[in-house]
Parts: structure tokens; sequence; C-alpha cells
């Protein structure tokens, strides 16, 4: 019986351990592991991660690839590659933190910098409103972030969240 035992200990370590990056840290998204930043180059990430939906060209010569994982995932990765092509950063954009960033009177394309591709986009044209949203998760609960933009000058009027609705 304590064989058994120190066995299903043993395995459960070792399941545990391959969950986790080189860093120790707990693995978020299948294939993180294999990327380094600093060594890994764009051509790493491609390989790991596939095709960008978005590359974004910044004013430095860096580059910013955009994996939104939807559209019922609650994630979307964002890569930054340095000028010399290797990987510098990546994060997970979706957070409430991030979300907090967003002001009235941004426009469409600084929001679509920041949280990347919506999950939806809607217009309320009696309201003068487009809605964008992205489902993400807090603790652990799926939930929608929404942006409210005036239809005419296409600038953020507001913020707003939701619970998720089953199906």
């Amino acid at each position: 019986m304590i064989r058994i035992f120190r066995y299903l200990l043993l395995l459960a370590t070792s399941l545990l351990a391959l969950a986790c990056d080189r860093q120790g840290r707990p693995i978020e998204e299948f294939g993180l592991e294999k990327l380094e930043k600093g060594i890994s180059t764009e051509g790493d990430v491609r390989v790991v991660m596939g095709e960008p939906d978005t590359v974004w060209e910044e004013k430095d010569g860096t580059r910013t690839l955009e994996y939104p994982k939807g559209p019922e995932g609650a994630r979307t990765w964002f890569f930054y590659i340095g000028r010399d092509g290797k990987l510098q950063d990546y994060r997970q954009v979706l957070t409430d933190e991030n979300f907090a960033r967003i002001r009235a009177g941004m426009s469409k394309d600084e929001v679509r910098h920041m949280l990347g591709r919506p999950r939806t986009v809607m217009q309320f044209k009696l309201k003068n409103e487009e809605v964008w949203d992205w489902r993400y998760l807090s603790n652990h609960e799926a939930r929608f972030f929404n942006v409210h933009f005036d239809i005419t000058s296409g600038k953020v009027t507001r913020t707003s969240s939701s619970d998720a609705m089953p199906n």
C-alpha cells in the first residue's frame, strides 16, 4: 500500500513539474515553455504559436505579434520582438489591470493595440454606439469586458463588464 502511495505521489509530482516553465512558473499556454526571452527569435515564436492574427510595426523598429485565443477563448497573447529579431517579452493582455488603462477619448486603434482583436463588435445606431467585447477570466470566472465607442467620432465613451452566460 505504501509503495502504491509513493508511486502515485511521484507521478503527481512529475506531472506538476511538466506543467511549469524553465523558471518554475505554471504554464498558461502550451508552447510558452519552449520560448526564452532574449534568445528565442520571431521565427521560434511563429513555430510555437502559429501565424499571428496581427503584426504591429512599432515606431521604434520593434514588432508586436498578436495571438487572440478566441472567440470563446479568454486570453490574448502579445509577443514583443526587438529590433534584433529576438523575443523581448510576452504577456496575456486580457487582464483587469490592462482594462483599467482604457480611458474615455481613446481611439479604436489605441484600444485594439492594447487588447487585441475583440470577440464581437455590435452597433446600436439609435444610441450612436458601437460596443466591442472580449471574453476573459476574472478569479477563474468567465466575464466580458466591453468598450463603448461613439460611432461618429470613433472614440471611447465608457467601459463596462458583465458576467458570461453559460452555454
